[in-house]
Parts: C-alpha cells; structure tokens; sequence
C-alpha cells in the first residue's frame, strides 16, 4: 500500500500536515475526512512495486456498451431518489472498465464538492463524448436530468444497433478473407519451399510467376518475423491515417467513390445526422450547438466539413435546409426536404426522428445487400489466388515433361 504525504484543513481553517498509508488518494481523503479534515494535496512518497504490465491504449478504452449501461442504471437510480454522488460510487463496484471505475469516483468527489456533473464528466473527454456531456449539462439546467439521460440512453441504444448490424453484415467476409490469408501463408511457408528444392535439382527454366511465388514463400519461411514488423508497421499507417487530415480525406473519398461501400456509407452518415440532431434538439439544446456536436461525432470527414460550413450558413441567418442544399452529393435530397418540413412545420425534432428510423432500415437492407454482393466477389478473388498458386507450380512441371517428348 503506497503511502502519501498530504496537506489537509480543518473546518476551522486549520492546516494539517503529515504520511499516511491509503490505496489511492480516495481512501487518503475519507480517512482525513473522518478526522475532521479535507484533503488538500497529496504526493505519493514511494511507487508500489508492481508486476510487470503492458497497457496499451486500445486495451484501456471503455466500450460503447458500457457507458450506454452507465446513463441506463443511472437514469434508473435518480428516478428512484438515489442522491448523484452515491448513485456514481454504485456503478463504479458495477463498472466492468477500471478506467470506468476510477473515474466515476473522482467524479462523485467532484460532485460532492461542489462541482456540477456536467463539467465533472468533461473531465474525462477520451471516456465522456461531447454529447454525452452536453445532454447532462442541458438537464441540470432545465431540472430534466433524469428524462435527458433516459434520450440518451435511448440514442446510445439506436446507435448499437445500427453498429452491431454494420459490423454483422462484415464479419462474414472478414472470416472468409482472414481464412484464405492464413491457408495462403501456410501453403506458401510449407509446400513451396519444398517445390522450390525440387525445380533447384532438376535444374529447370523457371517462369517468372514461379520465381515469384518461391521468392515470396522462402521469404515468409526464412524471414518470417519481416512478415509480422511489416504488418505492424501497415497497421500503425492506416491508424496514422485516421489521425492525419490527408489521411482522413483519402478514406473518406475512397469511401464515397467505392460503388459497393459508398451507399452504405451515405445511409450510416445520414441516419446518424438526423437521428444525432433529433434528440439533441428535442432535449432542448440550440440548433447551432446541436450542429456542433454532430460534427463532432460524426466520422467521414467530408460531413464533418458539410456540417461546420452549415453552422456558419445557419448563423448568418439562413435555414439549415438551405445550406445543406450545396451538399446534395452527400446529404440526399430526401434528407434536405424534410428537415425544410421541419423548419416550416416547427417540428424539426419530430420529423427527423422519423426520417433517422427510415434511414436505420435502409441501412440493415443496404448491410443484407452487401453480404450478398460481397460474397461472390471473395469467390472469385478466393479462386483467381488459387488459379495462379495452381498455375505457377505446375507450369514448370508441364514444361519439364513436355522437354522429355
């Protein structure tokens, strides 16, 4: 148990300093508190030794999942008169994330000292979204907390949803590819090498296809741990791409000009803009700042930029319909009609929470869709590997017998 130095102050006003053992600065502050006193400061004298322990960042994210759990059983918790600080200390024994943990207890620390949840919460902006935060601080203001963290709840559900249709409609293909790499890196590390020494002894002309197919597989069987710092390294890229604004570009666009992945991809975009807006408005925070966040959560760049340009448009004065009328080639015009609807009707909320559920289903027909189209292409990619593996092995072999005639 490590163990701190601390300043604390009596009610009186009196300063108190001294060590004591504590499992975190948590248990320092109850322990000082008993006695009378608030912690101030503490400074840990001597690190614990600790076994050895990779963290690595994506290992230490909290899931989706678990923070829409979170608003749930918290919106449950007020309804039912538990106070904030102490509702927060349940859910973090209930918190499967440490990272969860710790910071809902700093988070009730805060509260109980004073601090509005909302500005605690955007403390911890790699675990607390944007919007997240800003529905929480909205219902602080309004008296509506627990009805906006039931809409959030609400949302978070939605938003699974559509993720886990997404991804279900990829794991098939992802399977099928993640297969035919492994079986081609084993035939080419185990069966080429081998074939390799046969065409070496009998000393015959060798295709180009042929020297490639053996180059590659003595690579794989001599250099193998090439294979695995390349792979890092091409993983490492394409995470610097999603960082990089040239980089976000390139993936956007390949993503809107990809025939197969670009209507997916301007479905999930739309749903989540509609739907994302739909709520926000609803829970009563401004138009502007519902835009805000939208550019925010939002993940093709491309929208990103939409958006922000329309924030710009909307606070000059003109309607959200006409600026994103420019924008036609990714917001499509069913979308730009019935948010005009909306404006005209005064039911902007309404109307798009409509539109984001029709665009939610096209969006589980579009992933069917793609499960469909995708799986004779992977047979076809899967049976042109083979074909050239084929080929390339057994041409000598013909040429060789062929030579013996």
């Amino acid at each position: 148990m490590p163990k701190y130095s601390y300043i604390a102050k009596s009610q009186k006003g009196e300063t108190k300093t001294g060590a004591m053992e504590a499992a975190n600065e948590y248990d320092l502050a109850r322990a000082l508190r008993q006695d009378g006193y608030i912690l101030i400061s503490a400074e840990s004298q001597k690190q614990p030794s600790r076994k050895f322990n990779i963290s690595l960042p994506f290992l230490s994210q909290v899931s989706f999942r678990e923070k829409m759990m979170l608003a749930r059983n918290l919106k449950v918790m007020l309804g039912a008169g538990v106070a904030l600080p102490k509702a927060l200390k349940t859910l973090s024994l209930q918190a499967g994330s440490k990272k969860l943990a710790r910071a809902l207890l700093d988070i009730a620390e805060e509260i109980a000292k004073g601090e509005n949840f909302s500005a605690a919460l955007r403390k911890y902006p790699d675990i607390f979204s944007e919007i997240f935060c800003s529905m929480v601080m909205v219902g602080e203001e309004s008296g509506t907390l627990e009805n906006n963290l039931d809409l959030l709840a609400k949302q978070m559900e939605r938003e699974q949803e559509l993720r886990s249709k997404i991804q279900s409609a990829l794991l098939y293909p992802a399977v099928i590819i993640a297969a035919m790499i492994g079986i081609g890196i084993m035939m080419l590390v185990t069966v080429v090498p081998k074939l390799a020494d046969t065409f070496k002894d009998l000393e015959i002309e060798l295709p180009l296809t042929t020297k490639f197919v053996i180059f590659l597989g003595t690579a794989l069987a001599e250099k193998w741990y090439l294979a695995i710092i390349i792979f890092i390294i091409f993983l490492f890229l394409i995470r610097l791409a999603f960082h990089t604004k040239f980089g976000r570009k390139i993936m956007g666009t390949a993503s809107l000009k990809i025939p197969i992945i670009s209507v997916l991809t301007k479905k999930t975009n739309s749903a989540h803009t509609v739907r994302t807006l739909s709520f926000l408005i609803a829970a009563g925070i401004p138009l502007v700042r519902s835009l805000e966040i939208v550019s925010q959560t939002i993940g093709n760049i491309y929208y990103q930029m939409a958006i922000r340009q329309a924030i710009e448009e909307v606070k000059k004065g003109s309607k959200l319909s006409e600026a994103l009328k420019k924008y036609h080639d990714i917001y499509s015009l069913t979308v730009i009609q019935m948010i005009e609807v909306g404006e005209e009707t005064g039911e902007t909320a309404a109307v798009l929470e409509k539109l984001g559920s029709f665009f939610e289903e096209e969006v589980a027909t579009a992933t069917k869709d793609l499960a469909s189209i995708i799986e004779p292409i992977i047979m076809l990619v899967i049976g042109g590997a083979v074909g050239f593996f084929a080929i390339s092995m057994i041409q000598p072999m013909y040429s060789m017998l062929s030579g013996i005639k």
